[in-house]
């Protein structure tokens, strides 16, 4: 009888799980949406620069994540000057990955630039500088004389020192045309440019330096001193 009876509640009970409805699965819930990349080929960081007491008084360079960009410089007309100065500037440049992950990782830690970055000490004059984030990401601006934060005065400080590097290529170039001699004090001015880091990223003026290099019409010392900037790469 008891071996009948537990028999009897084992079936009971198998067929009640047996029969018993399928559960309802949980609804599934939405992914949440990917974070905006803040270095997306649409990205830039953009410097704009005024002086006026410098040549030029106003320039632009914009870089993307890859370190592709665009330089652009205003000159004002001037009289009586007697050196050679390069023209307007309006053209591509390249520089290192890592010089523009730096400046886009700059411009992340301070929150797209949407904060106030000028220092208000009475400082020297040293230009106004626009520092610009625009992509994805978010946008913002801010614009200083100088900075009491030393990362936001490193940036601007680089992004001016590309500046040169374009700006002397450019001379080059003119100076390559019409004064052939004069590129030796060029020459010898950039290489010191280099080694303080007044000018930075020889990438940016690669092709006038390849041409130096090759060109034999030019002084030797030109020649040396092109082939030893290119040899030290992207820096």
């Amino acid at each position: 009888m008891r071996v009948h009876w537990l028999m009897a509640a084992a079936l009971t009970l198998t067929v009640r799980i047996d029969g018993a409805p399928a559960p309802v699965p949980a609804p599934a819930r939405a992914a949440a949406p990917a974070p905006a990349n803040a270095n997306s080929p649409d990205s830039i960081v953009q410097e704009d620069f005024s002086d006026p007491e410098l040549s030029p008084p106003q320039w632009t360079l914009v870089l993307h994540p890859d370190g592709s960009g665009h330089f652009r410089s205003h000159m004002e007309p001037k009289t009586g000057m007697k050196v050679i100065e390069a023209p307007n500037v309006d053209r591509d440049i390249q520089v290192s990955k890592d010089f523009a992950g730096r400046a886009f990782d700059t411009a992340k830690r301070y929150k797209w630039f949407n904060a106030p970055c000028e220092s208000h000490l009475k400082v020297a004059f040293q230009g106004w500088k626009t520092l610009t984030y625009s992509g994805p990401a978010g946008h913002g601006s801010c614009t200083f004389n100088y900075s009491r934060d030393k990362n936001i005065q490193a940036l601007g400080e680089a992004m001016q020192a590309v500046a040169q590097t374009v700006l002397e290529g450019a001379r080059l170039e003119v100076l390559l045309q019409h004064d052939r001699l004069g590129l030796d004090e060029e020459m010898e001015f950039l290489t010191q440019e280099f080694q303080d880091g007044r000018a930075q990223e020889v990438d940016a003026i690669r092709d006038i330096l390849e041409r130096l290099a090759g060109d034999d019409e030019v002084l030797d010392r030109v020649r040396k001193r092109a082939e030893n900037l290119l040899a030290h790469g992207p820096t």
